[in-house]
């Protein structure tokens, strides 16, 4: 089914409100049951091991969390095609056949006869075509339904685990560097997907309106 990307600003919405969904109540049990600098060792792998459960299991059951939801957005599996972020090798090989459609024109002795000569050369004189803005950005892309039980485990996994190492001092800061990078890599290619996504095999589309 043809999709679109979801944006970027959507996904921040959605994280901040599953964040916060999961966050603050876990937090609160956690400052109920032990004190002092414990909060900050206990709390993060607190946090990330319900934040795993409850991405995993909502995202198995419906592709979407309580966050993507509010921010009208859902995980879904990546087609083949969808997840390389190219075209096809069928399309490719069709595109390399040339407009008459039955051999490349490079083939010794072969002259295309459905084609007048020079109606697929572009003008000498002609400025040479320059990617607008509009080239840059996703467009639709084909995706399947909801991601299923390993990938949604994947996908979450790949998430939380960098909250639960935030107490241990190296462990800590590279897990923000990946933070940081897991988030750059939503603007490298054209399918959107952040490391988890690419990990997993799964894309974050708009969801369509009933």
């Amino acid at each position: 089914m043809a999709v679109s990307l979801a944006e970027p600003g959507q996904r921040l919405l959605a994280r901040v409100v599953d964040t916060l969904v999961v966050g603050v109540p876990v937090i609160v049990v956690v400052r109920e049951l032990v004190s002092g600098h414990t909060v900050d060792v206990v709390a993060p792998p607190a946090v990330a091991g319900c934040m795993l459960l409850y991405e995993a299991i909502q995202l198995a059951l419906w592709g979407r969390t309580l966050g993507k939801r509010f921010a009208g957005i859902e995980v879904v599996a990546a087609l083949p095609d969808a997840q390389s972020g190219g075209a096809s090798p069928e399309a490719t090989e069709d595109a390399s056949m040339g407009a008459a459609g039955v051999m490349p024109v490079s083939v010794p002795g072969f002259v295309p006869v459905s084609m007048p000569e020079g109606a697929g050369a572009a003008p000498k004189d002609a400025a040479p075509a320059e990617a607008g803005p509009e080239a840059t950005v996703p467009g639709p892309v084909e995706a399947g339904a909801r991601p299923g039980v390993l990938q949604s485990v994947l996908r979450a996994t790949v998430y939380s685990l960098p909250i639960a190492a935030r107490p241990i001092p190296v462990l800590g800061l590279l897990a923000s560097v990946f933070w940081v990078g897991n988030a750059g890599m939503m603007f490298e290619g054209t399918s959107r997907q952040a490391v988890h996504d690419r990990l997993a095999g799964t894309l974050v589309v708009k969801r369509a309106r009933p």
